[in-house]
């Protein structure tokens, strides 16, 4: 008699405290597939207690991207955007170097106000939400 383990998926969001005083608190919800990430990352107002509901207040569709892991070294991971808006089209470059990084599929939701993109600040925003989304991946690597 075999037994067999069914696949598990595993969904953790975490709380992401500002890196400085211009930028917001992020909150990321990781779901963990069988060879692939669901990830939203999305501002959040709220203490860092109540992070779990973030995802209910956000938007799934604002920045959404598939990427796939390149099939060799040499060539690029292929990636489409699901949703995107003329004003924020971030989800795809970012979820293809995660793709890249982590050789798994990966579905990326990017949810920044539209104000911190007409500011500028989109930039440095972007750049810690992509740390924060590596760093929350390799501690889950770590884990398997």
């Amino acid at each position: 008699m075999s037994s067999t383990t069914a696949p598990s998926i595993h969904v953790e969001t975490k709380y992401v405290p500002p890196s400085d005083s211009t930028l917001p608190a992020l909150a990321l919800q990781v779901t963990r597939l069988v060879g692939s990430y669901m990830l939203w990352v999305g501002t959040t107002e709220g203490p860092s207690e109540e992070v779990d509901t973030a995802p209910l207040h956000g938007s799934l569709a604002k920045d959404w991207a598939c990427a796939m892991p390149p099939i060799s070294s040499a060539s690029q991971a292929s990636g489409t955007s699901i949703f995107a808006s003329p004003n924020a089209d971030f989800a795809l470059a970012m979820a293809q170097r995660l793709a890249t990084r982590f050789k798994k599929q990966i579905f990326l939701s990017i949810d920044v106000p539209p104000a911190f993109v007409s500011l500028g600040q989109a930039p440095r925003l972007l750049l810690a939400v992509e740390r924060a989304i590596v760093g929350a991946l390799k501690e889950m690597e770590q884990l398997q």
